[in-house]
């Protein structure tokens, strides 16, 4: 399904898309997290979506917003976009995900930030909530939009940049209660970074950690198998591969990368990338790691 088209003239916003679409549906069942994360993320995207019209808002104060938080590398943003397939599946129609980039409204410009930050809120996101349809909008990197007040100082950040963070929060404040077919899900890096009064609006907060061995050999084995297919491959070799991975800090994304690392260190594999063994990649981090 392709990508729908971002209306002119919308600050902010790099893409939207139409959602179930089975190339998507792996953004959800590849990203390696415990189940149970999993199983939050998509109850509560459901309830947000389904039931947050009709809850009194100080009885209840949902404001349809996830946090996903952790270092680069473990899955947050891949994970956004398959929690808007998999909650698309189950409510068995439309879902309108939108994504938005931070890093379009910093601005040297007294103000422009502020009200730039404000037009995407009191404007574009109910525009497009208001055409009916149940609508996810991620924040990547919210850190850049949402800074901490409280850590920031003025000598290093603009005032403009704190003023964006007070039009933030009374931007999700409007859209929770203008907009209950809306829900945010909103990453961070730097959850340090994030502002304090941001954090307390989240609904659900789930830190991804780096992959435990179980998990990068899980993501090992799932990479492997796109490559060599699982008859190539040697079980009993993957623990010790993915207890070296973990010894070596490596997060998901670079797990997937040292495959494609072993890949490009011989000729050969390139031409042949079936005939490629747990040893390559095991060659291959080493090299990393020196």
């Amino acid at each position: 399904m392709p990508a729908l088209t971002v209306p002119p003239g919308v600050e902010g916003i790099v893409a939207m898309h139409e959602l179930p679409d089975p190339a998507w549906e792996s953004r959800w069942t590849r990203i390696v997290v415990p189940e149970e994360v999993k199983e939050r993320l998509l109850n509560f995207t459901l309830f947000s979506l389904r039931h947050r019209a009709r809850i009194d808002a100080v009885r209840l104060p949902v404001h349809g917003l996830i946090v996903l938080a952790g270092p680069p590398g473990t899955g947050k943003t891949t994970l956004a976009g398959g929690l808007a397939d998999q909650a698309a599946r189950a409510l068995g129609g439309t879902v309108v995900f939108v994504e938005v980039d931070p890093h379009a409204f910093p601005s040297q410009m007294l103000g422009e930030s502020q009200r730039s930050v404000a037009r995407l809120f009191d404007r574009t996101l109910p525009d497009l909530a208001g055409r009916g349809a149940p609508t996810i909008v991620l924040l990547d990197e919210v850190e850049s939009l949402a800074v901490s007040r409280g850590g920031a100082s003025l000598e290093t950040n603009p005032v403009d940049v704190h003023r964006a963070t007070d039009a933030v929060l009374a931007g999700v404040d409007q859209v929770a209660r203008a907009c209950p077919n809306l829900t945010f899900v909103a990453t961070t890096n730097h959850s340090v970074g994030v502002d304090a009064a941001f954090l307390s609006r989240a609904d659900l907060i789930e830190d991804l950690a780096l992959p435990n061995a179980a998990a990068v050999e899980q993501i090992l084995r799932d990479t492997l198998e796109q490559v060599v297919g699982s008859a190539g491959l040697d079980g009993a070799k993957l623990g010790p591969l993915a207890k070296a991975c973990v010894d070596a800090g490596l997060d998901a994304r670079r797990v997937r990368k040292l495959v494609l690392r072993a890949l490009a260190s011989r000729r050969e594999l390139v031409l042949k990338p079936e005939s490629l063994r747990l040893e390559d990649v095991a060659a291959a981090l080493r090299a990393e790691s020196t």
